[in-house]
């Protein structure tokens, strides 16, 4: 790590040589402005990576090269879509984008392999149908978001491997939700996964 003359820090080129790069405990004094530096993309055994309260408004294009990561936390950035770079790795079991600015989920999310996608606290009022078809999504969190209870995919209850779906604080009753086609569905799964940790 070295400091530049404006007092921002920012990461030294040797740093994705790091040997023992598996989980950098990294604290920057300030923020990140936009943009995280491209070196962060050559820690090629990184495993966990917080990031959260920033001002991060996308990731770095080479973001996917970071094979190994299984855990991303970008919490209270000002993202604005779920990034796509997220979709090229492969190992990646929880990622928490809470407390952004996204509005919208996109089709691109069905490549997504996480086990565990938080998305509580931002401005999300379409998802696309796609995130039903991810294969390992286990743990979906929509809580207050500006959700109508006809934007949010019948697919997931019906026909995803979600077994967690936390929706409280959107723009409908989660009475109504039981009332949806594929209800009985999800309540199978998720009453499956409890007995299991139970």
């Amino acid at each position: 790590m070295q400091e530049r003359e404006d007092g921002e820090q920012c990461l030294k080129s040797s740093f994705g040589d790091c040997p023992e790069d598996r989980c950098v405990p990294v604290n920057w004094k300030r923020p990140f402005r936009a943009a995280l530096p491209e070196e962060l993309c050559k820690l090629k055994k990184l495993e966990a990576l917080h990031l959260n309260s920033n001002h991060l408004t996308q990731l770095p294009t080479a973001f996917g090269q970071l094979s190994a990561l299984k855990t991303l936390s970008l919490s209270g950035n000002k993202l604005r879509t779920v990034p796509t770079q997220l979709c090229s790795l492969r190992h990646l079991d929880v990622v928490d984008l809470s407390r952004n600015q996204i509005q919208s989920v996109p089709d691109t999310v069905g490549e997504l392999q996480a086990i565990e996608l938080n998305l509580n606290q931002n401005q999300i009022s379409q998802i696309s149908s796609q995130i039903s078809v991810c294969p390992r999504l286990k743990v979906l969190r929509l809580e207050e978001n500006c959700l109508e209870l006809s934007m949010l995919p019948q697919s997931i209850l019906s026909d995803s491997q979600i077994s967690l779906l936390a929706v409280e604080g959107n723009l409908f009753e989660i009475k109504k939700l039981r009332e949806l086609e594929g209800y009985d569905k999800y309540m199978e799964r998720f009453t499956a996964t409890k007995k299991k940790f139970a």
